[in-house]
This record gives C-alpha cells, structure tokens and sequence, in this order.
C-alpha cells in the first residue's frame, strides 16, 4: 500500500516532530527498564559482589598470615561511587540512554518511512524489533553478560572490541534479512518471512563460528546466581527497547488519529 494511500496510517509529522516523539519514548522506556534493573536486576548484582568480597577477604587473611610481624597491608579502597549511589544512578543513566537512543530511532524511522509501506505503528515496531535482535540479541548469545565477580580486567578491553564485532555483526544479519525480505516482495508473505529469517539466522551463525569465545566464569561461581543475573539482563534490556518500539508506535497512531478531523474538514471543504 503505497504511504500516500488515504487508508495509510504513516508516521505523521516532520523530522523534528519525531524527534520529540522518540524523546518521550526513550525517556519512559529507560526509566522502565531502569525499574527493571532496579527491582530483579540489583539483587543478583549484591549476590555476586559478595561472592566477589568473600574471596577478595579470604586472599587477604591468606596474605596477611604470610607476611612478615608488622607489616600491614592497609585498609582497602572504597569505590568512588557507593551502591546506593550506583543503584539510583542507573535511573539517570538509563534515562538518558533512553533519550539518546529515542533520537536514534526517529532517525532510522524518518528515513526508513521513505522506503516502506508498512503504516506508522507497524513501522516502528519492526524498527524495535531489529534494533533489538541487532544491537541485544546477536551479543548477548554470543558473549552473554556476567555481573562483576566474574571476568579478568586484564581482557576487558578485548571483551569490549568483540562485543562491538558482535554488534556490527548483528546490523549485518538484520540488514540483510530486511533486504532479502524486500528483494522476494512477488512472492507470498510467508515465503518473504522465511527467507528474511533464513538470512538472518545464516549471518549470525557464519559470524558465531567466526568470532571466537569467551569463558572466564571461575568453576566455582555459582551457575543458577550466573544464569539469573543473564535473565535479569535481558529483561532489562528487553524493556528498554519493548517500551520504546510500543510508546513510539503509540504516539503515532495517537498522532495519526488526531490529525484524522483535520485531513476530512480539508477533503470536504475541497
């Protein structure tokens, strides 16, 4: 359906009015996940730095007994930022993520309306839902997250450039389902779906056995503790993108609707 059909429901407004739009969405979205962070994630955060202090406390009694009579190793160093602190934060952090991210995603949906059909609402959830597979899902199966007692700080740095690879690998896969998807657009929808999603799935598995892995979970750390802190994660980032493709998609039909009186008085006053 062409997006200048009269019963298209495009994304309404200028640039700068879905900018404001995304704005809106993201901020509400980040606050949400941030919630989500606060409520299911922090607990598994608190669980794993006990783990991470008992045995920071057990190596120090075991050097402190080997050391010479009178040497002492010193108090240890408070963190910059206390937990509270990091806590409350993270609904700061998360609210500005989700303004910053709300901007990018009116970006991408004031130029991919210009090359869809699809209508405004359906539009910006397809946006969230590729957003989501590209920049969360293709790295998270990949190099999933770990909270702090896990991971070497001497590798850090290599994390960080593969789980950027492992990003960049995510926009290919879904860039090229989108085009595969657009390149069968004479054959039924069911075909289109199963080859957009065969694309995907054939990019990211190439770039799986490409990139190589990584495990610095200690044997000892506990695996449900592990896998609940990765659900808790997920969920959050979950949230975050769920609730701005939605609050995006809700703005505009709700856009699309109170413009509706307007665009019927001029057709009949014409």
């Amino acid at each position: 359906m062409p997006l200048n059909s009269p019963t298209a429901v495009p994304l309404i407004g200028s640039l700068k009015t879905l900018l404001l739009r995304g704005l809106l969405a993201g901020l509400i979205a980040g606050l949400l996940a941030a919630s989500v962070g606060y409520f299911i994630g922090e607990p598994k955060v608190d669980a794993a730095i006990a783990i991470e202090e008992a045995g920071t406390a057990a190596h120090s009694h075991d050097a402190e007994s080997a050391a010479p009579e009178g040497h002492s190793h010193g108090d240890e160093e408070e963190p910059l930022v206390s937990r509270t602190g990091q806590k409350a934060g993270q609904f700061l952090a998360l609210g500005l993520a989700g303004l910053a991210l709300g901007a990018i995603f009116a970006s991408v949906a004031h130029f991919a309306r210009r090359h869809s059909t699809l209508s405004g609402p359906k539009l910006a959830l397809g946006i969230g839902l590729g957003g989501w597979a590209a920049i969360v899902a293709v790295p998270f199966f990949k190099y999933p997250a770990n909270p702090p007692a896990v991971g070497d700080p001497a590798t850090i740095n290599e994390r960080t450039l593969l789980w950027v690879a492992a990003v960049l690998l995510g926009l290919v896969a879904v860039g090229a389902s989108g085009y595969v998807y657009k390149l069968l657009r004479d054959q039924l929808s069911t075909v289109r779906l199963i080859g957009g999603l065969a694309t995907f799935v054939l990019v990211t598995a190439v770039g799986y056995i490409v990139l190589p892995g990584i495990n610095e979970v200690k044997a000892d750390f506990p695996a449900a503790l592990l896998w609940q802190f990765r659900a808790s994660s997920l969920a959050e980032t979950a949230t975050l993108w769920a609730c701005l493709a939605l609050g995006f998609a809700a703005l505009t039909e709700f856009a699309t609707r109170s413009s509706t009186p307007v665009r019927e008085s001029i057709a009949t006053a014409g």
